[in-house]
């Protein structure tokens, strides 16, 4: 990882919030992370192996994981899959490989984002307030609640519901889908659908827009292969159904 001082900047985070889990095993790593999230007003809780990061996600609740693929007793893939058995609690991978397949793969276990090594501590950071503000967005005066069909979403709270039960969904799944909601009818092209994921970043594959977007109809579509709400536009992106569907 690259060495950066942080510097003093203004806390706007309620410091009595969950903790940050750094589920990290170099220790001097963990304590860098550590004190750039605490300066800026996040409380973190370090996991230094597997076993570790899977009793404080249980015990401790956190508001959101960064977790190292390569822990020791369990992996980082593993505790993947089992946190998201029980729990929609943002995840950031980190991990020093780059292939686009690992990638791929920690976004399909519902990871919300991915940052290889090495990286600055600053671009944690950043990557953090991003994914917090995706899974809390602020709430306006405009139209917040939309329907079609058994599908309701109301992007004020952050809630979305099917045949009137609700439907936990990821930060980067509900933005996916608030999204396209507010728009339908109207095609988005992945670039436009990643804008919305990961505003300002360069370099980001497009292939993540239809690993979120397969992940999403798996909780809201009866049938995915003959989907009623999301539907594919062929060789541009997706599209919400509207009334003339």
């Amino acid at each position: 990882m690259r060495g950066e001082h942080g510097n003093n900047m203004q806390q706007s985070v309620d410091t009595s919030a969950a903790p940050i889990l750094i589920a990290e095993d170099d220790r001097n790593t963990s304590s860098l992370l550590a004190a750039y999230l605490n300066n800026e007003g996040f409380q973190t809780v370090a996991a230094y192996d597997g076993r570790q990061a899977l009793d404080k996600a249980r015990q401790c609740k956190p508001m959101l994981i960064v977790l190292d693929l390569m822990l020791p007793l369990v992996d980082g893939w593993e505790i993947c899959r089992a946190v998201r058995q029980h729990s929609d609690v943002p995840i950031l991978i980190l991990s020093a490989r780059q292939e686009e397949m690992d990638r791929v793969l920690g976004l399909s276990l519902g990871a919300d984002d991915y940052l290889v090594k090495p990286f600055s501590p600053r671009e944690l950071v950043a990557r953090v307030k991003a994914i917090l503000r995706r899974a809390r967005p602020q709430t306006t005066n405009k139209q917040s609640i939309y329907s079609h069909l058994d599908l309701t979403v109301d992007t004020d709270k952050h809630s979305v519901a099917l045949m009137g039960r609700p439907v936990s969904l990821t930060p980067s799944e509900f933005t996916l889908l608030r999204a396209l909601i507010t728009a339908p009818g109207r095609v988005l092209s992945r670039q436009e659908l990643l804008d919305h994921l990961y505003p300002g970043r360069d370099a980001v594959i497009d292939r993540v827009v239809d690993v979120h977007i397969g992940k999403l109809r798996q909780k809201i579509e009866k049938d995915i292969a003959q989907p009623r709400y999301i539907l594919t536009v062929r060789g541009v992106g997706y599209r919400f159904a509207d009334s003339g569907d």
